[in-house]
């Protein structure tokens, strides 16, 4: 199988596992407890032979786990496993950026609350030594034990035939994240862009993807507000890419992404191929705190509730 050799990054290893469009919505549903085949197929408005890829590829990495139901074994189940638990940090981020960003009646109606203080909350990241909110510019990166170089399958993360989008019947909780980020090269593109990576030469010595690719990709970002041009030549025309405020807004779900990549993605031990630095002095580890107390928030430790609106036949 052909390879593509990058820099030795977690955030790639962890998307080349999870970053597949429905990967990230199949874990979402996960979240939500939705955990049969045909409610995943229903709630995500995948196609059979696709979900059935990616469940079995869930259980590779061990991200799911599967039981046969109590009523003969005829029916799976699929489960979260401690690996894929440590992606909630990840998962309150992006439900922090949806709500940032946009609007839709099934995330505006979601309401998180706080078993530890008994209040629906906002997640907020903070630096754990300083306890300052997380936001790129206050970061700096250095090499660290394990900075070497990756082979990476070609296949590893498929790319989806359908926009995430245009699912018949995906649910609208972290489907503008998942459409932004859930494919191979435009992670990759937001990422460099954290590490102050601007133009298109910078971007494809990075990146062994084709020129052509790496425009497409660039031209999606901004499109979907997430890079901005800014020229820095004009004969030729040539710009660079910075990040949006919507870009930006980004970096705490990466530098979740990040984390859970240092912990579960590391297959030879060599430590963090990438060390983050905040500029309160201390190595960087992002916290996601609960916006109403700002407890550390744990999985089992926060209520998920949907409350949908009255409907107009509903009596005075």
């Amino acid at each position: 199988m052909s390879k593509l050799t990058t820099r030795a990054s977690s955030i790639n290893r962890a998307l080349d596992e999870i970053g597949d469009k429905w990967c990230l919505l199949i874990i979402q549903e996960v979240f939500w407890g939705i955990n049969s085949f045909s409610e995943m197929l229903a709630a995500t408005g995948v196609s059979r032979g696709v979900l059935t890829n990616r469940l079995n590829w869930l259980q590779e990495v061990g991200c799911l786990r599967k039981t046969a139901d109590k009523e003969g074994g005829r029916r799976m189940h699929y489960h979260l496993t401690r690996k894929s638990i440590a992606l909630y940090d990840s998962a309150l981020m992006a439900l922090a950026w949806e709500r940032r960003f946009f609007s839709t009646p099934e995330l505006d109606y979601v309401v998180l609350q706080h078993r530890n203080c008994g209040k629906a909350f906002n997640p907020e990241m903070r630096c754990r030594q300083c306890d300052r909110e997380v936001v790129a510019a206050d970061v700096s990166y250095r090499p660290g034990p394990g900075a070497t170089m990756d082979e990476r399958d070609k296949k590893v993360r498929r790319r989806s035939s359908i926009a995430v989008h245009e699912a018949p019947a995906a649910r609208a909780v972290y489907k503008n994240l998942i459409h932004v980020t859930g494919d191979r090269w435009t992670a990759n593109l937001i990422a460099l862009a954290f590490h102050r990576l601007h133009r298109f030469d910078e971007f494809h010595r990075e990146l062994p993807v084709a020129t052509n690719i790496l425009s497409d990709r660039l031209k999606f970002l901004v499109n979907e507000g997430v890079f901005r041009q800014q020229a820095y030549q004009h004969k030729p025309l040539r710009y660079e890419y910075h990040l949006t405020d919507k870009g930006e807004a980004l970096f705490p779900w990466f530098i979740a992404i990040q984390q859970w990549g240092d912990q579960w993605c590391d297959p030879e031990g060599k430590g963090k191929p990438v060390i983050a630095s905040h500029d309160c002095g201390g190595e960087l580890v992002g916290e996601v705190r609960c916006g109403a107390c700002g407890e550390l928030l744990l999985a089992h430790e926060v209520d998920f509730s949907v409350n949908e609106p009255a409907t107009n036949g509903a009596a005075n």
